[in-house]
């Protein structure tokens, strides 16, 4: 009897304490998924060397869009970016600096429906205090001025090849750089006296730099074109990133790193 009573109990004990368990171990309301929180999406942005000061600014926009994304970044003359597509690197959406690199990516098939984005400036940066010594521009003549320029077959450097012609200039550069930052960086290294540079860069520097407005520099600016790559396996998130860089959303995003927004329109 008391055995039998015993074995009842013990068998309570077990069903509360199976009991127990399931309940611990079934998910709470609380921790079940939003469904109403769209996954955001990975996207390789192939920007131009220019763009790269928008990069922190641009991945918080876009975490916040109505498809949203978490960018990865790679930035690079515009020429090496279009031949990295070209050759088969992933990405997602393509930045150039010109409108002469993109038609390049579109003629080989590489990115759908361009538009313009925003238009940058040339101006001219010498490292801080030497400003004065610049007021004058025919010192970028004289064989102690060294003078850094890009390479003419990337927007920065087409674009200085413009500005000299029309300034009558005819200087030799102590070297052609791939990229806007790497002319940049001559001057901020101390290997060179002087670069043709975007304004923009001149503003993510301006702490250690001095600038000189280059004359007719107004007349040449370059445009930023945007556009979804074809071989992107996220087209409809690439797309919105696209449309929110030619959008009026962006505007502060452009001209808080010194761009002139465009309005869009198509390349």
């Amino acid at each position: 009897m008391i055995r039998s009573r015993s074995l009842r109990i013990a068998g309570a004990l077990l069903s509360l304490g199976l009991g127990a368990g399931m309940v611990a171990c079934a998910p709470s309301e609380g921790s079940a998924p939003d469904s109403d929180t769209p996954e955001a999406t990975t996207l390789t942005v192939l920007g131009a060397a220019s763009t790269r000061v928008l990069n922190d600014d641009l991945s918080a926009a876009a975490a916040e869009l109505d498809s949203p994304a978490t960018l990865s970044f790679v930035n690079a003359g515009s020429s090496t970016l279009v031949q990295q597509l070209s050759d088969g690197a992933p990405g997602d959406v393509l930045i150039t600096a010109d409108r002469r690199t993109m038609k390049d990516a579109q003629s080989r098939g590489l990115v759908e429906d361009p538009v313009v984005a925003a238009t940058n400036e040339m101006v001219l940066v010498v490292p801080r205090g030497q400003g004065e010594r610049f007021a004058d521009l025919d010192v970028l003549s004289s064989p102690e001025t060294h003078v850094v320029l890009c390479d003419p077959q990337v927007p920065c450097g087409n674009v200085a090849q413009s500005i000299m012609k029309e300034n009558g200039w005819s200087f030799q550069p102590v070297s052609l750089e791939h990229s806007v930052s790497d002319a940049l960086g001559k001057v901020l290294s101390g290997d060179a006296d002087a670069a043709f540079v975007y304004r923009t860069d001149y503003l993510a520097s301006k702490d250690a730099l001095d600038v000189v407005e280059l004359p007719g520099a107004k007349d040449f600016p370059n445009e930023l074109l945007a556009a979804r790559t074809s071989s992107s396996e996220h087209g409809e998130s690439a797309e919105a990133l696209v449309s929110y860089l030619t959008s009026p959303e962006a505007d502060a995003l452009w001209h808080d790193h010194g761009f002139t927004p465009s309005e869009g329109s198509s390349h």
